[in-house]
């Protein structure tokens, strides 16, 4: 999947794309618009950025995890070799002590990814400072034509590039999700 991303001033285009794209079969997990102006944004039809995904959360605790997991090692190789898991206490003190490295290191790589904007939209900082939102859909190869036959009907849209997308398999399980949810 590709990631298509537009920079406007104006929501109700936004909005009016978002309509046809979903109207085509393009599902509203795969659509999103990034602004400051979240309370607009929950005015209309538009599938906002979750406030969680505008930080850089995720890639900053998988970090935190690997140094975390690392260190672990390192723990668990430190009592192996220093002979101290053949005392009475045996490898259950260091286990514990090498899941409490991980588990902080984890935490700790998120909590500092609360403060940094997520990499995939920091380009993107002065458009927003503006008042402009960007607007980006995730597509497949074979549904990026709809998306050229649809950008000349809004000429106020920049496109403002391309990037790497949400996995598919993501995308259809919040699909799938979603619909659950609406059921009950």
């Amino acid at each position: 999947m590709n990631r298509h991303y537009y920079i406007s001033n104006n929501l109700d285009d936004l909005e009016q794309l978002e309509r046809e794209l979903e109207a085509q079969g393009i599902s509203t997990e795969q659509i999103h618009v990034l602004s400051e102006q979240s309370a607009e944004l929950e005015q209309r039809h538009l599938h906002s950025v979750p406030s969680l995904l505008k930080k850089d959360v995720v890639k900053s605790g998988v970090n935190g995890a690997l140094i975390g997991l690392a260190l672990a090692m390192l723990v668990l190789g430190i009592a192996y070799l220093a002979g101290w898991t053949d005392s009475a206490a045996g490898w259950p003190p260091f286990i514990l002590l090498a899941a409490i490295v991980l588990g902080f290191c984890a935490w700790e790589g998120g909590f500092f990814g609360f403060q940094q904007p997520n990499s995939h939209f920091r380009s993107f900082e002065g458009p927003l400072r503006q008042g402009q939102h960007v607007f980006f859909v995730d597509l497949q190869p074979h549904e990026e034509p709809l998306l050229e036959q649809l950008m000349p009907r809004y000429p106020q849209l920049q496109q403002a590039g391309t990037g790497p997308a949400t996995p598919h398999w993501l995308t259809r399980w919040q699909h799938s999700w979603n619909r659950f949810r609406q059921m009950i």
